[in-house]
């Protein structure tokens, strides 16, 4: 499922490309039930307003099999997700490093791993 998340991702970054958005907007869900598996996630860029990349980042998470997953922050130029079994993190900034750095700390480097970041 994952994949096809990440996949869906790519086809929305190459899609809002072509369209030539003067300002894209993405947005990060989560879903944040502790179970033996990663939480569920969805990352959504290139979207032309704050709801548009809500609802395409909480699709996102619903498709890769999250049942609990909530909205939890909007961006305009890097979004990056952490993970571990039990803890997650968000971080967003203008830079990669910085939304990364940020998801890390959030997850509290509790075995947590960067499991998407992207710039629009």
């Amino acid at each position: 499922m994952k994949k096809i998340a990440l996949l869906a991702l790519l086809v929305g970054l190459a899609t809002g490309a072509m369209a030539g958005n003067a300002l894209a907007i993405g947005a990060i869900a989560i879903d944040d039930q502790i179970g033996d598996d990663d939480p569920a996630y969805g990352l959504a860029i290139g979207e032309d307003s704050k709801e548009d990349a809500r609802r395409m980042a909480l699709r996102y998470c619903r498709e890769q099999g999250g049942t609990n997953c909530r909205y939890v922050v909007w961006f305009e130029t890097c979004g990056a997700v952490a993970v571990s079994k039990r803890y997650y993190g968000y971080g967003y900034g203008s830079t990669k490093a910085k939304a990364t750095g940020d998801a890390l700390e959030m997850c509290e480097r509790n075995s947590c791993r960067i499991v998407v970041a992207e710039c629009e």
